[in-house]
C-alpha cells in the first residue's frame, strides 16, 4: 500500500465514503475483486456508508488490442477457482459473438453516476455477471439497457439518453488518462480518500509458459482478507 495527499490526486475519491476501484469488465482480477469488494461490505455491515466509485482501465486503450479471448479462458479455472460464487464459465456462444470491445458498457457505468454510485455500482455488477456467469455480449448496446433494466435500480430511460448522446465517453476517457503512466498498476487498482491504494488486493499471480493469451496464470499468493483490510480503513476515514 501507499498513500498519496487526498484533494491532489484525480485517481482518489471526492469524498471519504467513496472508494475508488479502477478496472475493465471483461478482466477476470478485477470480476474477483468486485465481488470480493461487495462481500466485504456486506459483512462488515458497511452497506449504505461506503459506496464503489467505479472508474474505467481500458485494458484496449492500453494493450492497443482487444482482450483476446484466449488469455481470458485461460484465467477462468485459475482465477474462479478462488471465488466460484462469483459467477464463472467458459464463453458458450459463437465466436463473432464475443465481445471485442467494453468501451460502451465502461460509458454506462459512468453514464449511471448522474443518477447516483448506487445506480452506477449496481449496473458494474450486474454487466459483470452478464458476461462472466452468463455470456452476454456487453459491448452491445441492447444488452446494456436489458442488463441495466434487470438491475431494478437504474432508470433505463435516462441511461439510453445517456449512451446515445456519447456524455460518458468524456469520463472514460478522462479516466484512462489519470491511470495512464503507471498511476494506476493493474485492473483491479483500489483507492480510498486519504491516498490509499492497493493493485489487484492480497492476489500475486504470474504468467507461465508465455505471456496472456499463449500462456496461463499461477496464483502465488491470495488473501481474501484484503479487502476486509481495505474497507476497515475506509470507514475509519468516515466522518
Amino acid at each position: 500500500m501507499s498513500t498519496e495527499r487526498s484533494g491532489v490526486d484525480p485517481r482518489l475519491p471526492k469524498a471519504p465514503s467513496s472508494v475508488v476501484v479502477y478496472s475493465d469488465l471483461n478482466c477476470s482480477f478485477a470480476h474477483l475483486g468486485v465481488y470480493r469488494l461487495h462481500e466485504a461490505r456486506r459483512r462488515l455491515g458497511l452497506a449504505g456508508r461506503l459506496w464503489f466509485d467505479h472508474r474505467a482501465f481500458p485494458l484496449e486503450l492500453f494493450n492497443h488490442s482487444v482482450n483476446e479471448r484466449p488469455g481470458v479462458d485461460s484465467e477462468i479455472a485459475v482465477v474462479g477457482a478462488l471465488e466460484p460464487e462469483a459467477g464463472w464459465r467458459l464463453w458458450q456462444g459463437p465466436d463473432w459473438t464475443y465481445p471485442v470491445t467494453t468501451l460502451p458498457a465502461l460509458e454506462a457505468v459512468q453514464a449511471a453516476k448522474a443518477q447516483g454510485l448506487p445506480e452506477s455500482e449496481a449496473l458494474d455488477l450486474a454487466l459483470r455477471v452478464a458476461f462472466w456467469a452468463e455470456g452476454r455480449t456487453i459491448s452491445m448496446r441492447h444488452v446494456i439497457l436489458d442488463v441495466a433494466r434487470e438491475t431494478r435500480v437504474v432508470d433505463v430511460t435516462a441511461l439510453a439518453e445517456a449512451i446515445d448522446d456519447g456524455r460518458a465517453r468524456r469520463a472514460v476517457m478522462d479516466q484512462f488518462e489519470a491511470a495512464g503512466g503507471g498511476r494506476v498498476n493493474c485492473s483491479p487498482h483500489v483507492f480510498l480518500h486519504d491516498g490509499t491504494d492497493e493493485a489487484n488486493p492480497g492476489v500475486s499471480a504470474r504468467w507461465v509458459n508465455g505471456d496472456f493469451g499463449v500462456g496461463f496464470p499461477v496464483i502465488d499468493a491470495d488473501d481474501p482478507a484484503a479487502y476486509d483490510r481495505l474497507l476497515e480503513h475506509a470507514a475509519e476515514l468516515l466522518p
